[in-house]
């Protein structure tokens, strides 16, 4: 996993992922956003569904964490062994909207993690045992709080960017 020298850095990298990344939905028209091919799996309201879930579950984490509540991950309804219906929850909850109240939620919850890095301290964001959650989410492994964010921000932008251009070249 990418290692950052500090928070500017991880900012920058999920400023030029997610530029890259949500610039590929301006060309997918509306009607076209539940459309599915098997050989790409999610479709475009899918795609950002997922994004916008882990996105928003990260903020949720940091944001019960400061205000003094127990946070349960990856939520209080899902355990890590049930990432699927999790997925599936995150499509039920969010792929009926437009496309563009997709990204504009997107767009939100990537600059409350700017937000949400900018207010922690470099040790709390590089060091690990700093937050709660990031402890309870790993078990049998020690992850610090920026590994969480560029898991779900950094590396699917890159991931689902591919996706979402094989999309586009089977739709349009």
């Amino acid at each position: 996993m990418r290692v950052y020298k500090n928070k500017e850095e991880l900012k920058g990298e999920i400023k030029k992922t997610y530029e890259k990344y949500i610039l590929e939905f301006d060309s997918i028209p509306e009607d076209f956003k539940d459309k599915r091919y098997e050989e790409v799996g999610r479709t475009p309201a899918e795609n950002l569904a997922y994004q916008v879930g882990w996105t928003t579950l990260i903020l949720k984490w940091e944001n019960d964490e400061r205000s003094g509540l127990e946070v349960k991950t990856p939520t209080e309804m899902f355990k890590w062994n049930q990432l699927g219906e999790l997925y599936q929850w995150f499509t039920d909850t969010y792929a009926h909207l437009s496309l563009r109240e997709l990204k504009n939620m997107l767009d939100k919850n990537i600059d409350d993690i700017y937000k949400m890095i900018d207010v922690m301290t470099e040790d709390e964001l590089f060091k690990p045992h700093k937050r709660k959650w990031a402890d309870e989410a790993t078990k049998t492994a020690i992850w610090e709080v920026y590994k969480f964010i560029h898991v779900n921000t950094v590396a699917p932008f890159g991931t689902f960017r591919t996706k979402i251009r094989k999309w586009k070249k089977l739709a349009l």
